[in-house]
């Protein structure tokens, strides 16, 4: 039986084996807080690019020291932190699959910082902190770290980048009329509040010329939000501007309850794959080889990025195969157990 799961596919000149990522997930495991690579970041990416998934994603990377989620962060703001990355992305390199690292910055939900940044002066909730509006100083000193964090994620030999622009961090912030209440050029209709993520595109291709992915968040779960004709709005923009695809999580810009089953996350990869005419990423409770392989059959999203199904299980690609009825190359010095 030939799986489209295990289909290849290229961006560009990058050519993934299939169409299984793993998707960037926070560890808050740097010791000491200095955000660089641990012994512990080598074996997490290198095992689940052993167990064949095409694309390994690292973990959000904040560009800024105080755009870092937590203090346990990896980063990608100093020079020194290049080398630890260099080696995940060599490690992932030596089984097949392609490297990848998600830029972000963490904005008004950055946890440890003295002072947070944001689009507007607005906490998230009443645990943290109001944040500092962004000059647009500090908005052009951030585009510049986004840039330079894509030279040093150039350095450290990874293939592809994504921008991280979901989950109620900085970009995001920007992006949605719930977080944005500027006045100036990069608030009110949804060309300004697109200026910042356009802005950052633009810089970060003057270093980089390989494939770009965007993380956004497709649905924002509360009245005012973004609409489904903004992020298609949204997404053609980045087209134009050369992002290769869109990876379509959801939620995070404001407290909301979200119900959360199997798939939930599918449509707007669909709808945005289909109406802005651009290659997208599904995500979300997609657990088995059979649904993964539904997704990408009836042409709702291009590829699968998979997130608590890869931390329970590294080999998930070779359970999809068995169940899906393919077989799949092993790693050699796994070889005696593959079948």
């Amino acid at each position: 039986m030939s799986a489209k799961l295990f289909t290849p596919i290229t961006f560009r000149d990058v050519t993934l084996k299939n169409r299984i990522v793993m998707s960037p997930m926070c560890m808050y495991s740097c010791e000491p807080e200095d955000g660089t690579v641990q012994p512990f970041h080598l074996a997490h990416y290198e095992s689940r690019a052993a167990g064949q998934v095409g694309l390994v994603m690292v973990e959000a990377t904040a560009v800024q020291q105080a755009g870092r989620i937590s203090a346990k962060d990896l980063g990608i703001w100093d020079d020194k932190q290049v080398e630890g990355l260099k080696q995940i992305s060599d490690r992932v390199h030596a089984h097949g699959a392609k490297s990848s690292i998600q830029l972000a910055h963490a904005g008004r939900k950055a946890e440890d910082e003295e002072t947070n940044y944001s689009a507007s002066a607005l906490a998230f909730n009443d645990r943290y902190q109001t944040p500092v509006e962004m000059s647009t100083d500090d908005i052009a000193e951030t585009i510049e770290a986004f840039k330079q964090g894509a030279s040093r994620a150039k350095q450290a030999g990874f293939d592809i980048i994504e921008l991280h622009g979901a989950h109620g961090y900085l970009i995001n912030q920007f992006l949605s009329p719930l977080t944005n209440q500027r006045n100036d050029q990069y608030g009110g209709n949804r060309e300004n509040r697109y200026r910042f993520l356009s802005e950052i595109i633009d810089a970060v291709k003057t270093v980089w010329n390989g494939p770009i992915f965007t993380r956004i968040s497709a649905n924002e779960y509360a009245d005012g939000g973004n609409s489904t004709e903004d992020f298609i709005y949204f997404a053609e923009q980045m087209k134009q501007q050369g992002i290769d695809l869109i990876d379509c999580s959801s939620g995070g810009v404001v407290p909301a309850k979200i119900s959360a089953y199997p798939g939930y996350q599918i449509p707007g990869a669909e709808t945005i794959k289909h109406q802005a005419g651009i290659h997208t990423g599904a995500v979300g409770l997609i657990t088995t080889g059979i649904q993964a392989e539904e997704i990408l059959q009836n042409d709702r999203a291009d590829l699968i990025f998979l997130a608590r199904a890869l931390l329970r299980n590294p080999y998930w690609p070779k359970a999809a195969a068995d169940e899906l009825g393919c077989t799949i190359e092993a790693p050699k010095q796994y070889e005696r157990g593959w079948r």
